[in-house]
């Protein structure tokens, strides 16, 4: 499979820039209003010492909960572009009961509640704990998504309570920098102070990686087992995590969700696109610490400017710059912080024997039709899928709508097309990646495929949303009642066996940061994938394991 599409920088950096529009009221689904459940007021909550100073904290629903809690430095004025130094000390007891604010990003980008406004100085976690005990629990550290531009730890359908709660384990949630501050590569011009800066977005994580290891067992929580996880974007920064040399040493599994970052930008696509930003503020590359001074504002702007412009025709089909089509901001195969692509042409050496889960949602495209308003794709004809798959494959497309239809004879063309463009966003990847990784002979890999239905339909449509991209974020924390207000319908809709379906979700993902291996009770055994059976465990209310699904478009899709 040298050739297929996969999950690359530039397309999560697309990612974030859409993803806001699903993620509103305005879409037509007001399910990120919030009942308050999860952020109620709480009680004065432990105090706990950390290496730069004390924190308290709240006690909210069964957890004490540390909000705000710098892991790093600042990283604006002289420290742009920089990596992450240590925290400043203070002195005294320092609140931690409002989350930092988010990368610098548009307003209402990241669905926090009381979260500040935007900022530079962006790097703290939350920390969700049933208790501040030292009593050494499995520790889940999950990477937002929002592509490699937008997004927070504060997203209210990420909460850790209840995954922390009811698993007994710690849960953390990371800021960090993001789009062109987090990804700009100055490595060339500017000398070994910014060595790295085309994956400091990425290497903040390895920074507050590195700080629970330090601090975490004050919390509750066990720093020699760590998980790391992420969706979407989150999954392409943890593909890079597990390739990261700075950051293997503090954790000890994984798991990539509907993001399967396989390659990331390569040099030469970072160089053209540090020539553009220099070149659209008017600052000769020798005068490049001018840089420093342009407002985080105006760095947006350009940010925004640039994310979708054609870079380098990779897009008509260089397949050396597949992973790599556009210009965008996103981790940069340096050599340096990150040596090698995450997944490409094998899984990186240094991560061999960590465990690893890998999957993707079934109908991960609904989520992308309803965000751009293509209403057009939820009633396809005969011709209008033929029409639509001539121009996305223009070699391919007769034979990937042969085998499709093959498949699926009783399939419509929008159900035929809403397949094959979710295989294309994410199921080819996270097949290439539990493909390599059991090919690798070390740590086993789970691969799992996220089947669970939304009954809503795409608005404006009779089209069901179904197993949409983003949906597994509420039922792998475990948050799939009391996301409403108003009597308005949940993110996970109203369905009585979402509960079940959560519960299997979290209890599985918190058995594999446990011990490596994914369980819940009452549901089936769940097999390390192999390339001879392809064990597959569908993740459903009742779950299933199936033996290499859609078997005819996974070797059509590692032919083409």
């Amino acid at each position: 499979m040298s050739d297929q599409p996969v999950i690359s920088s530039q397309n999560v950096w697309s990612l974030g820039t859409r993803r806001r529009s699903l993620l509103s009221a305005a879409a037509g689904l007001p399910f990120l209003l919030h009942s308050g459940s999860l952020l109620a007021a709480g009680d004065a909550g432990p105090i706990v010492e950390t290496t730069a100073g004390r924190v308290r904290g709240l006690r909210q629903n069964g957890c004490a909960v540390f909000r705000g809690v710098p892991y790093a430095g600042g990283v604006s004025g002289r420290n742009r572009f920089r990596a992450a130094g240590e925290p400043v000390p203070w002195a005294g007891i320092r609140d931690a009961i409002r989350p930092g604010p988010p990368s610098i990003q548009l307003a209402g980008q990241s669905f926090g509640i009381d979260e500040p406004a935007p900022g530079e100085d962006c790097l703290t976690l939350t920390i969700w704990t049933p208790a501040a005990d030292g009593r050494r629990r499995p520790v889940m550290v999950y990477s937002h998504g929002g592509g490699f531009a937008t997004g927070s730890a504060a997203s209210v359908i990420q909460d850790g309570t209840r995954l922390a709660r009811e698993n007994d384990v710690v849960v953390v949630a990371t800021n960090h920098r993001l789009g062109l501050l987090g990804f700009l590569y100055l490595d060339e011009i500017a000398g070994p102070e910014y060595a790295g800066s085309g994956c400091n977005g990425v290497r903040d994580i390895a920074v507050a990686l590195r700080w629970i290891a330090g601090n975490i067992e004050r919390f509750g929580g066990d720093p020699d087992n760590v998980m790391i996880f992420g969706e979407s974007g989150g999954g392409a920064k943890t593909s890079c995590l597990y390739a990261m040399p700075e950051a293997v040493p503090y954790f000890h599994k994984a798991s990539i969700e509907s993001g399967p970052g396989i390659r990331m930008t390569r040099q030469e696509e970072a160089r053209e696109t540090t020539a553009r930003v220099l070149s659209e503020l008017g600052i000769a590359v020798a005068d490049w610490r001018k840089l420093l001074d342009v407002p985080a504002s105006d760095l947006l702007k350009l940010q925004l400017k640039l994310g979708g412009l054609p870079n380098s025709g990779a897009l008509a089909g260089d397949r050396r710059g597949i992973g790599a089509a556009r210009l965008g901001f996103g981790p940069v195969v340096d050599g340096y912080a990150l040596p090698t692509h995450p997944f490409d042409p094998v899984p990186p050496e240094v991560s061999r024997h960590k465990p690893l889960i890998v999957g993707h949602n079934r109908d991960e495209f609904t989520f992308f039709g309803m965000v751009s308003g293509d209403r057009e794709a939820f009633s396809l004809t005969d011709a209008s899928l033929v029409q639509r798959l001539r121009k996305e494959l223009p070699e391919n497309w007769e034979r990937v709508l042969e085998v499709y239809r093959g498949a699926r004879p009783q399939a419509s063309p929008t159900q035929l097309y809403v397949a094959i463009r979710s295989a294309r966003f994410s199921g080819i990847g996270a097949t290439v990646i539990a493909e390599r990784k059991a090919a690798q002979h070390g740590a086993p890999v789970f691969a799992y495929r996220f089947d669970y239905q939304l009954e809503r339909k795409v608005p404006g449509t009779d089209y069901p949303l179904g197993a949409m991209h983003a949906l597994d974020i509420a039922f792998k924390f475990d948050n799939v009642d009391g996301l409403a207000v108003g009597g308005a319908e949940n993110f996970a809709g109203a369905r009585a066996d979402r509960i079940r379906a959560g519960r299997n979700m979290s209890g599985l993902w918190a058995a594999f940061a446990r011990s490596g291996v994914p369980s819940v009770s009452g549901q089936p055994r769940w097999p390390a994938y192999d390339l001879a059976r392809r064990a597959t465990m569908l993740i459903d209310a009742e779950c299933t394991v199936v033996d290499d699904p859609d078997a005819a478009e996974r070797r059509l899709w590692a032919s083409v």
